[in-house]
């Protein structure tokens, strides 16, 4: 992103290894705007440089100039990015087929694609029991692998009594993440239910699965908003009785706030939903982002 230079260092690469033309585009590798909102530079100011340095460069800029008034179609690398992930055509007049067949390969269609189901909710609001019965549907309707990370997999010292930090716990979300985006970027189905009490650690993990799965980074909040009370009366192990004794800390809803999604793509309530109605539910919210 250093423009007009960096389209002149790109120039000397690509007569290096034997170009003879080099096309530069409009604010070639500009880092956009300043703290003015203002750009760093001009949008021809690169190709102006290449111009300059052409003697010296020994390669070809082609200036293609059109007429004014000429209707011109185009497509963003946005757009573009967009159009591959969910199959939309493009149109031949943009690339190559050989080309667009080759990008395709990296962008497998919808049904091919892996994604991340978050299922955040207190200690035995039912989101272990809705995500393995969520495998059981996505393993009948087959085409992907399914992986479940659930919460008693993940904080196995509920049992037996906490130490760890909100930093600790953290970082367990941090771990979690990075392997959910490399299963969903091989295509796979996961499904990940920590309780994940804090708006900022979601959205970590949701922020590491959408940058690191590639096409894979189809990425679900699904709230499990069953009330405390509920969930107190049907935990069978204890848990939140040993948090309101101080035998374990970081409870979320006894000694530790849990942070509701504000934008969750799905709100479930184990208290007012059947689990095949739940999952019928998450199941349609797939199907409508082309994923199943």
């Amino acid at each position: 992103m250093a423009g007009p230079r960096e389209a002149v260092w790109h120039a000397i690469i690509r007569k290096n290894f034997g170009a003879t033309h080099f096309i530069v585009g409009r604010d070639h590798a500009g880092p956009g705007k300043n703290s003015q909102g203002k750009d760093f530079y001009g949008p021809y100011d690169a190709q102006d440089l290449v111009t300059k340095y052409r003697e010296e460069l020994q390669i070809e800029m082609p200036v293609d100039e059109v007429p004014k008034g000429v209707q011109t179609l185009d497509i963003s690398g946005t757009e573009l990015r967009r159009r591959l992930k969910t199959g939309a055509p493009i149109p031949d007049w943009f690339s190559y087929d050989a080309v667009v067949k080759t990008l395709r390969e990296s962008y497998p269609p919808r049904l091919k694609q892996g994604f991340v189901i978050l299922l955040t909710g207190l200690y035995s609001s039912g989101k272990d029991t809705i995500a393995k019965a969520l495998q059981v549907t996505l393993n009948q309707q087959g085409g992907r692998s399914v992986s479940l990370l659930l919460g008693d997999s993940i904080r196995p010292e509920l049992d037996e009594g906490s130490t760890k930090t909100a930093g600790e716990r953290s970082k367990d979300l941090q771990r979690i993440a990075f392997v959910s985006a490399e299963l969903a970027r091989a295509g796979a189905a996961v499904v990940v239910a920590p309780d994940a009490a804090k708006a900022a650690s979601r959205d970590a993990l949701k922020n590491t699965v959408l940058q690191s799965a590639g096409p894979g980074g189809n990425f679900f909040t699904i709230h499990v908003a069953t009330p405390l009370e509920h969930c107190e009366s049907t935990d069978r192990k204890g848990v939140y009785k040993k948090a309101r004794a101080g035998e374990i800390e970081g409870v979320a809803g006894v000694d530790e706030e849990y942070e509701s999604p504000q934008q969750a793509d799905l709100t479930v309530d184990v208290t007012k939903q059947s689990i095949p109605e739940i999952v019928h539910s998450i199941v349609l919210l797939l199907e409508t982002n082309g994923l199943v």
